[in-house]
């Protein structure tokens, strides 16, 4: 069995098989199938499939243990938001509602000088989530002339 990368097609003695080109877990398994039992190698396979051995072997490891549901790529990035914490929000809402007229550079300002680690982008993301965006001001439309009738 072989990857065929332009055609998205897995190739056999027998037959083909189609992949779609997003297929990931089609493409790690077809790897994993290449190294493991066509005598291709890890190393080999790996970069056929333009990844590392060491690469290759967490996928193989991840997928001995979880099968073909741990092939599948989590996402990636913080779990969590570690600049933005429950304290600095409530923090930025306090210093919305205490100066309402503080723009967001001002508040983050205070913010870091009270030993808080926060940028004025998170800030104006606060700002935005909680609704707390300043009130513009609306001029009264212009009295309409009295109708003669």
């Amino acid at each position: 069995m072989e990857f065929n990368f332009q055609a998205q097609q897995l190739v056999g003695k027998h037959g083909v098989l189609s992949v779609k080109q997003d297929d990931e877990v089609a493409r790690k398994l077809a790897m994993l199938i290449e190294g493991q039992c066509e005598g291709l190698g890890a190393s080999q396979a790996a970069e056929r499939y333009g990844c590392t051995k060491q690469r290759y072997y967490q996928i193989l490891h991840t997928f001995e243990a979880l099968g073909s549901a741990g092939l599948i790529s989590k996402t990636r990035g913080p779990k969590r938001n570690y600049r933005r914490t429950d304290e600095v929000a409530r923090q930025v809402v306090r210093h919305r509602f205490l100066d309402p007229q503080a723009s967001p550079e001002v508040i983050a300002q205070k913010l870091r000088q009270s030993g808080l680690v926060i940028s004025t982008r998170s800030v104006e993301r606060v700002v935005a989530e909680y609704g707390l965006q300043k009130k513009t001001l609306r001029l009264p439309s212009k009295p309409r002339a009295a109708r003669k009738g």
